[in-house]
C-alpha cells in the first residue's frame, strides 16, 4: 500500500461562540454539537501521516469564509480552502475577487453551496445560479458539489453546460449505505462520472452507513462503485472531520479508505490519498 504523505481533501471546523451551526440538531448529531479547532485537528492528522488539508464551508454567511482564509493563513497545515459565496449575486464575480485580496486569499481553491437543502432539485439549473458558476470557472476555483442522490440528474446537466468548470462531488454524492441499496445512486453517479471536468471524494461514507455497526464490507460496493466510475486519477480521499466522530475517528477513517482503495496500485492509490486533490485544487504547501 502507498505510504507517501496524505491530503485530506475535505475536513471542516466550526466555533460556535462565534455562530450557531444551524444543521447540527437532534439527538444523532448531539455528539458534534461542540466547537471544533484547527488545534484539536492537526496532532490526528499529523499522527495519521497528513501533510495538508481543504477546510471546506458549513453555513450559508458570506463572514464565514474570510474567517475560514484567515485560519489558514495562519496555518502550517491547511492548504485551501473551500468557500461560500451567493451565487445568484450580480456581484460575484466582484465578491471572488476580493475574497482573494483578503489575507489567506491564495488559499481560496474552491466554492461550496448547500445544494442538499435546496428544496428545488433542479436548483443548480437556474439562470441566476448558471451565470454565479461561470463566474467560479472564470476565477480559477473549482465548485464542490454536496448533493443527494435525487439532485444528481441536475448536477450532470451543470456540468455538461459549464464543461470548463470542474465540479468535485462531495461525499460520492452521499449513497444510501444504511440502506444496502445503490439505485438511484449508481446510475446519477455514473452519469456525473461520464463527463470530464467531475472529481469525486471518497469520503463521508462512515456516516452514511449505520454508524453504531458499520463495517468495511458494508462500505466496499459504494467504494468499488466510485472507483470504477471515476478512476483514481479523479477520486481524493476526504475525512469529513469533524462529522465524521458520529462513526469513527480520523485514524479509523482513513484506515478505512486505505481498505477501500487496497485494490489500486501504489500509484494509484497515491493519487487517491494526494495526487487528485493537489492537481484539482492547485495546491501548493501551506506555509509557517
Amino acid at each position: 500500500m502507498a505510504s507517501e504523505q496524505v491530503i485530506d481533501a475535505h475536513h471542516h471546523v466550526w466555533d460556535l461562540a462565534v455562530r450557531d451551526q444551524e444543521w447540527i440538531t437532534g439527538e444523532e448529531l448531539a455528539p458534534i454539537r461542540r466547537t471544533f479547532t484547527l488545534a484539536e485537528l492537526e496532532p490526528e492528522a499529523r499522527a495519521s501521516g497528513v501533510a495538508a488539508t481543504v477546510l471546506v464551508q458549513t453555513v450559508t454567511v458570506a463572514e464565514e469564509t474570510p474567517e475560514l482564509l484567515a485560519l489558514a493563513d495562519g496555518s502550517t497545515l491547511v492548504a485551501g480552502v473551500v468557500g461560500w459565496t451567493d451565487l445568484t449575486a450580480p456581484d460575484v464575480a466582484d465578491t471572488l475577487a476580493a475574497l482573494r485580496a483578503l489575507p489567506g486569499g491564495g488559499r481560496l481553491v474552491g466554492i461550496r453551496h448547500q445544494v442538499q437543502g435546496e428544496p428545488d432539485p433542479e436548483w443548480l439549473l437556474r439562470p441566476g445560479v448558471l451565470r454565479g458558476l461561470r463566474a467560479v470557472a472564470d476565477a480559477g476555483l473549482a465548485y464542490d458539489l454536496i448533493v443527494r442522490p435525487r439532485q444528481l440528474p441536475s448536477a450532470v446537466r451543470a456540468a455538461a453546460l459549464l464543461p470548463g468548470l470542474t465540479f468535485v462531488l462531495d461525499h460520492a454524492g452521499k449513497p444510501p449505505v444504511a440502506r444496502r441499496t445503490t439505485h438511484p445512486w449508481a446510475d446519477g453517479l455514473r452519469a456525473l462520472a461520464a463527463l470530464p471536468n467531475t472529481v469525486c471524494k471518497l469520503s463521508g461514507l462512515v456516516t452514511e452507513a449505520d454508524p453504531r455497526s458499520w463495517s468495511v464490507e458494508d462500505l466496499r460496493p459504494y467504494a468499488e462503485t466510485v472507483i470504477d466510475a471515476f478512476g483514481p486519477g479523479r477520486l481524493m480521499f476526504g475525512s469529513d472531520w469533524p462529522v465524521c466522530r458520529l462513526a469513527a475517528g480520523y485514524a479509523d477513517v482513513l484506515s478505512t479508505s486505505r481498505e477501500l482503495i487496497g485494490r489500486l496500485g501504489d500509484d494509484e492509490q497515491r493519487s487517491v490519498l494526494a495526487g487528485t486533490a493537489r492537481r484539482v485544487y492547485r495546491l501548493s504547501e501551506p506555509g509557517p
